[in-house]
């Protein structure tokens, strides 16, 4: 048993020098060809995010659509979801009608616009930089990763019951939901004339 055991350790030293062997090779090698090992391009991704034309996007009602082009927003899309997206239908500043969120990008800088019946922005929010929502996804990839989706009223109580957060107001209404995928969530509600930051997934 004792000598199994000396010829594995043995074996898994070998196996550890043969991998820092080869690790030192690959970069005496790099630096002799005069290049450095391989980085992530987050510049170059950002400008490769897939950013859809409002007419592009069939699901939003016709007004919106052109307002969207009006202001000059593309509609930028997650890396891991294959269809249109970033935009969404619910009861976002009342209990009594449809609003629409969608997330807006003009130079690369999104912002959540919330449309009234009137097919007019009646709020923007959270403005920030697309590349501040990228991530690696893998495998020398980098995926924009900011979605917006509809938070019912028991979906903010159960965030709320599971993490804390401000005292909740009266919830009668939907909120918007705003994630980094994999990573966390808010939710912006309206209540008594403005928006609220709510506790989202964490």
């Amino acid at each position: 048993m004792f000598q199994s055991a000396y010829i594995d350790s043995m074996h898994t030293l070998s196996i550890a020098i043969l991998t820092r062997a080869s690790i030192a090779t690959f970069l005496i090698a790099t630096a002799a060809s005069g290049q450095s090992p391989p980085v992530l391009n987050w510049d170059l991704a950002d400008a490769q995010t897939v950013r859809l034309a409002p007419e592009k996007i069939g699901a939003l009602p016709l007004g919106v659509r052109r307002e969207l082009a009006r202001l000059g927003c593309t509609v930028p899309q997650v890396w891991a979801v294959d269809k249109p997206g970033n935009f969404v239908t619910g009861r976002f500043s009342s209990s009594s009608r449809e609003d629409i969120a969608v997330l807006c990008s003009r130079n690369r800088i999104s912002s959540i616009l919330v449309f009234g019946q009137a097919e007019k922005p009646i709020a923007e929010l959270a403005e920030a930089p697309d590349k501040n929502y990228l991530q690696d996804v893998g495998n020398g990839r980098i995926g924009f990763s900011r979605l917006l989706e509809v938070a019912p009223p028991e979906r903010i109580r159960r965030y709320d019951a599971s993490y804390g957060g401000p005292e909740l107001p009266p919830l009668d209404h939907d909120g918007v939901e705003e994630s980094f995928l994999e990573k966390a969530s808010i939710v912006w509600y309206w209540h008594a004339g403005s928006w609220l930051q709510l506790t989202g997934a964490d």
